[in-house]
């Protein structure tokens, strides 16, 4: 067993109909952050990755809370700005291990989302949220800012004077703003039945027409308008060659639904 994971899992991996959902349970501390977790995602994400039949994530928490944050008990055994840098550095590269991931993401925002808990479900493609869920980085009332790509992720995602009014006072963001701001893509009263809802969509999508819209998204966004249009035109090229193309056509005249492959 690695030595970081908790002989009790903190994640919890289960399948259900080609959705991989991972449970953040650490319910009685709010579902702390520590290094325990950042394990235990990696080693899911090893699993997602190397699995074809998993087409949709959809990650959630334990109890009242999708994550509060880093595990302060933790932070508070660290020595130096060096112990602080590595933790981060292991939190960052599994959240932009799920970020660039190829299957989709949703995060199940069931209750608060705080620092790393909200760099979390920031770094998932789509986010459902429950009416209570409140969304913050806190982090600047501990003499600190978020680490793991939030202030970078926050920035694209939000308005500037909003991300930095959220950096600077730490103040939490209603479910009902986030939706607003196009932070969060719904609002659920069941929040986990409407993600599962949602992924069991993406399930039945063809896997790579739907790895192609994340990663034209993602990477547009970082190149001018004139690359990215070429990179959409070459990238909708090579779709047009795969048997999803073929059998999404067929389907179409047929009036059948489709059945996509991945192929």
């Amino acid at each position: 067993m690695d030595a970081n994971v908790n002989p009790t899992p903190v994640v919890h991996f289960e399948r259900v109909d080609g959705i991989a959902r991972l449970t953040l349970d650490r319910a009685e501390r709010l579902n702390a952050i520590g290094s325990d977790t950042v394990a235990l995602l990696h080693r899911a994400l090893d699993t997602i990755e190397s699995d074809d039949t998993l087409r949709a994530i959809v990650i959630t928490g334990a109890g009242r809370a999708f994550s509060a944050g880093a595990d302060i008990s933790e932070l508070d055994t660290f020595r130096s700005g060096l112990d602080f840098a590595n933790f981060v550095h292991r939190l960052t590269d599994v959240y932009d291990r799920l970020a660039s991931c190829r299957t989709p993401s949703i995060a199940a925002v069931n209750g608060l989302a705080l620092g790393g808990g909200f760099e979390l479900a920031l770094a998932c493609d789509l986010r459902l949220a429950a009416p209570n869920a409140r969304f913050g980085v806190p982090e600047i009332k501990l003499g600190l800012l978020p680490g793991a790509a939030g202030t970078q992720r926050l920035a694209r995602l939000l308005p500037s004077a909003v991300a930095k009014h959220l950096l600077m006072t730490g103040a939490p963001m209603s479910a009902a703003a986030a939706l607003g701001f196009g932070l969060v893509n719904a609002i659920h009263e069941a929040v986990l039945p409407a993600a599962m809802e949602l992924a069991a969509a993406l399930v039945t999508g063809p896997p790579q027409a739907l790895a192609a819209a994340k990663h034209l998204v993602d990477a547009g966004g970082e190149m001018t308008l004139a690359e990215g249009i070429n990179l959409e035109r070459t990238t909708v090229s090579a779709l047009f060659d795969t048997h999803d193309r073929i059998e999404g056509i067929a389907a179409f005249v047929a009036k059948r639904a489709p059945v996509f492959t991945g192929r």
